[in-house]
């Protein structure tokens, strides 16, 4: 028997309705979220903090009384936070704060969704001693699915997407090979500018490819080639 994970508790801060209503009814169709309030200045964020801590929070930076950014900089204890503003020129000032992604309004639901697979992916990189399952978020019709980290067999990449491909299934993702390298971890070996592989699903390494145990060839890029034969010789 397994145990269901806790719902990610969140928490929506933003002086206008609108902003309100989208991010409610994004919270509600995702599965594993949870809204936990909405406030519409710092002030209310505070006190909703002080009584009822929270996993995530949607930060908007333009709002009365106090700037969502100065805002979190008075908190000793953040939660992860994802800025949602209009603004573009906050993005850098918001990565020094080390918040999780920055959506500039109006976004999408798509873009939601890759905004929280980097919460997610934070809370699946478990300590070295953490026996908890590592899992990806992909987007299907009936909503977010979990695929386990175990059940990759390769990744292969296109511009700004890439495709999971597990024994059974492949899936898209709307993500970059670099942020892939980082999502999984070192139990994933990258061969080529455009694919990453499992180490424990490789059989033969040869000159040009690795062979994977069904027998599928993925090529081996030049410039990896050293790091593919310091992987094999550890």
């Amino acid at each position: 028997m397994t145990n269901t994970p806790a719902p990610i508790r969140c928490l929506v801060v933003d002086d206008e309705p609108l902003a309100h209503q989208v991010l409610t009814q994004f919270i509600a169709q995702t599965p594993g979220l949870t809204l936990s309030g909405k406030c519409r200045n710092a002030m209310e964020a505070f006190e909703h903090l002080t009584q009822h801590p929270v996993d995530l929070m949607f930060l908007d930076i333009e709002m009365p009384l106090m700037t969502g950014l100065n805002f979190l900089r008075t908190l000793k204890e953040a939660p992860k936070t994802i800025l949602t503003t209009a603004y573009r020129e906050y993005a850098y000032e918001g990565y020094e704060l080390d918040v999780l992604d920055y959506l500039l309004k109006p976004f999408s639901y798509e873009r939601f969704v890759k905004a929280i697979s980097r919460l997610t992916a934070v809370q699946a990189a478990p300590a070295a001693d953490s026996t908890e399952e590592k899992f990806l978020l992909v987007k299907e019709r009936q909503g977010l699915l979990k695929v386990s980290h175990r059940d990759i067999v390769y990744v292969e990449g296109s511009k700004d997407y890439v495709k999971i491909t597990t024994a059974d299934k492949s899936y898209l993702l709307h993500q970059t090979m670099k942020d892939m390298v980082e999502l999984l971890g070192p139990g994933f070996l990258r061969v080529h500018r455009s694919f990453i592989v499992a180490a424990a699903h490789i059989k033969l390494l040869q000159p040009e490819n690795v062979v994977l145990n069904d027998s599928t060839y993925i090529p081996i890029g030049n410039s990896y080639k050293a790091e593919v034969l310091a992987f094999f010789k550890k």
